[in-house]
C-alpha cells in the first residue's frame, strides 16, 4: 500500500512539472482598484488549487480526530462495565445414563 501511495504522489510531481514546464507564461491578476499581480500561470492555478483543498482537508482531519476520540472514550467506557447480572449456572444434568430406551 505504501509503494501505491508513493507512486502516486511521484506521477502527480511529474504531472505538475510537465504542466509548469508547458504553461511557463505570464498571467496578469487584477486586483482591487488598480494593483495588478503578473506571475506565471502555473503559481496562480497551483495557489487557486491550494486556497480550495486545504481548508476542506483541515476540517476532514478535525473530525476524524474528534472521531476518534469520541470512539476511543465509547470503547475505554465500555470495557469499564461489568455485566449486571452473573452468568446463569449451567443447567443440572438429570443423572439418567441411558434414555435411548424409553
Amino acid at each position: 500500500m505504501q509503494f501505491l501511495k508513493t507512486a502516486f504522489w511521484v506521477v502527480l510531481a511529474v504531472v505538475i512539472a510537465l504542466f509548469s514546464y508547458a504553461n511557463w507564461k505570464p498571467a496578469e491578476i487584477s486586483l482591487w482598484g488598480d494593483l495588478l499581480i503578473v506571475t506565471p500561470l502555473p503559481i496562480v492555478v497551483i495557489v487557486s488549487f491550494l486556497v480550495g483543498v486545504v481548508p476542506m482537508w483541515l476540517l476532514h482531519k478535525a473530525t476524524h480526530w474528534s472521531m476518534r476520540r469520541r470512539l476511543d472514550s465509547a470503547e475505554r467506557a465500555l470495557a469499564s462495565v461489568k455485566p449486571a447480572y452473573p452468568s446463569p449456572p449451567p443447567p443440572p444434568s438429570s443423572g439418567l445414563v441411558g434414555t435411548d430406551d424409553l
